[in-house]
C-alpha cells in the first residue's frame, strides 16, 4: 500500500510560473536535455495514456498534421507516454501506413515521442493521477515558454480527446499578451478587441473614463482596444 507521502509524489504537478522541470530522455527521434534543448522557443509537452489507443491515434495525427503551423509561431512539439521505445516507433509506423482520420493519411510524426517506461518524467508533470489511472498518463497539456517556464496547463481524462483549435489559440493568445502588454477576453481571436490593464489609479480611472482616444471603457475597470490581425500575426507568426 502507497503511503502518503509516494501520492503525493505521483499526483504532485508543476504549477504556471514554475520552470519546466528538467529532464533527460530518449525519444523516437534520439536523445533531449528538457528543457535546454528549447531554450528560445516555446514548447508544448503533451502525454498520452498508452500507444495503440484510438483517442491517442487521433489526436497525434491531429498534431503531426499541424506541426508545421506550430512550429511557424515559435513552437515545438513533444509527446510522452509511459511506453518504451520500440512500441513507440511501431506504433507510429501504424499510423503512417494504415490509419485514416478525418481525411488525413500518411501522416508521419516527426517530432519526439518520449519513453517513459519509468514513468519519471509523467511524475515530475503530474501526468499520473491515481483517481484516474495508476498506470497511465493523463492527457496533460503543458505550454513551456522560451525561457523555460510554465505558462499554462490543461489537464483531460483518459476518454476525451483534445481540441487542438484551443491549444494553438491559446498559444497564439500568450505570445500576443508578451508582445503588446495586453491581456485577451473569452474566445479571442487575432483581430478581435483585447483587454488593457485595469487602472492603477483613480485618476487614471477618469482619465479612461472621459478620455476620446483609442480605448473603449464600458467602465473604470473594463477597457478594450483595437488590435489588427495583420499586426499580431505579422509579430508572430513566421512567414
Amino acid at each position: 500500500m502507497e503511503t502518503i507521502q509516494e501520492q503525493e509524489k505521483i499526483i504532485g504537478m508543476p504549477r504556471i510560473g514554475d520552470n519546466a522541470p528538467a529532464f533527460n530522455a530518449i525519444t523516437t527521434q534520439g536523445e533531449i536535455n528538457f528543457p535546454e534543448d528549447y531554450s528560445g522557443e516555446w514548447v508544448i509537452l503533451f502525454s498520452h495514456p498508452a500507444d495503440f489507443t484510438p483517442v491517442c491515434t487521433s489526436e497525434f495525427m491531429t498534431f503531426a498534421h499541424l506541426e508545421d503551423k506550430f512550429a511557424k509561431a515559435n513552437c515545438k512539439l513533444v509527446g510522452l507516454s509511459i511506453d518504451g521505445l520500440y512500441s513507440h516507433i511501431a506504433w507510429l509506423r501504424t499510423i503512417k501506413e494504415k490509419i485514416k482520420f478525418k481525411g488525413m493519411k500518411d501522416i508521419e510524426v516527426k517530432f519526439p515521442l518520449i519513453e517513459d517506461i519509468s514513468m519519471e518524467v509523467a511524475k515530475k508533470y503530474g501526468m499520473i493521477q491515481p483517481g484516474e489511472s495508476k498506470t497511465q498518463a493523463v492527457r496533460a497539456v503543458f505550454f513551456i515558454d522560451p525561457k523555460g517556464i510554465i505558462r499554462a496547463l490543461i489537464y483531460y481524462p483518459l476518454s476525451l480527446g483534445r481540441n487542438f483549435d484551443e491549444i494553438y489559440r491559446a498559444l497564439i493568445a500568450m505570445q500576443a499578451a508578451d508582445k503588446f502588454a495586453i491581456a485577451t477576453p473569452a474566445d479571442w481571436y487575432p483581430g478581435d478587441d483585447v483587454i488593457v490593464s485595469p487602472a492603477g489609479s483613480c485618476g487614471v480611472a477618469e482619465e479612461r473614463m472621459t478620455a476620446t482616444d483609442e480605448l473603449e471603457c464600458e467602465d473604470w475597470f473594463f477597457c478594450t482596444k483595437k488590435l489588427d490581425k495583420e499586426e499580431v500575426l505579422k509579430a508572430i507568426i513566421k512567414t
